[in-house]
């Protein structure tokens, strides 16, 4: 399993706006991660929010890894698609499509990465349960990897591209509804968030708890 498969942590990238408002798109941005990946059976739960910079992420929502972060199952990785997009679909619910930032491109890349691995190293998807990733051609071989590219059907990489992007456009879906069901809490969340900063994984699920059911694997 490569990094963009057991990573921890979601962080929204530097914005251009107004210092308040940024702040304001930042918060509900890390509050849309830490709501989808809550809210979605199987997700790892959520260790804190923060809106202390870090690096070049303006805010981070970080997530506790399971017991075993090498055997994951196609819930688990599913629901962190779901929960890498909650901080996109925050900003498109919340401020409009038109003020969608570029904050979420980590995470897009991150959704890629992990999407077609589903399809294509873990047999996770429509196209079949075998790996379409050949190990001895992803090393430095230039001619090794120009041998795999050639022996893929043209067919068969349409059905990868397909499925790849299916996953994706469902999960964003899920994480869509959940940001709009739940405008109430996140509201409330994203408040006490822009007064203290950090908040705790606890203080979250507290809050969180009062509006809706998290569900119990989480």
């Amino acid at each position: 399993v490569d990094d963009s498969v057991d990573r921890i942590v979601a962080g929204m990238e530097g914005t251009r706006l107004s210092d308040g408002k940024a702040k304001s798109l930042v918060a509900y941005h890390e509050v849309g991660h830490a709501i989808c990946g809550t809210l979605t059976p199987g997700h790892d739960p959520v260790q804190k929010v923060t809106l202390i910079p870090r690096g070049q992420a303006k805010g981070l929502t970080w997530f506790i890894p399971g017991e075993d972060p090498s055997l994951i199952s196609k819930q688990q990785i599913f629901a962190r698609v779901v929960g890498a997009l909650g901080g996109r679909a925050a900003e498109e619910v919340i401020f409009g499509e038109a003020e969608v930032t570029t904050g979420a491109s980590s995470d897009l890349s991150q959704v890629a990465s992990m999407a077609k691995q589903m399809v294509t190293t873990f047999g996770m998807s429509d196209v079949g349960p075998w790996a379409t990733d050949d190990g001895s051609a992803s090393g430095g071989d230039m001619i090794m990897r120009m041998m795999a590219r050639n022996s893929m059907s043209e067919k068969l990489a349409n059905d990868i591209d397909v499925a790849t992007k299916r996953i994706a456009d469902e999960a964003y879906e899920v994480a869509v509804k959940q940001i709009k069901d739940n405008r109430e809490v996140i509201d409330v969340i994203t408040e006490e968030l822009l007064e203290v900063e950090t908040m705790t994984g606890e203080r979250f699920r507290e809050i969180l708890s009062q509006y809706v059911k998290i569900p119990e694997e989480n």
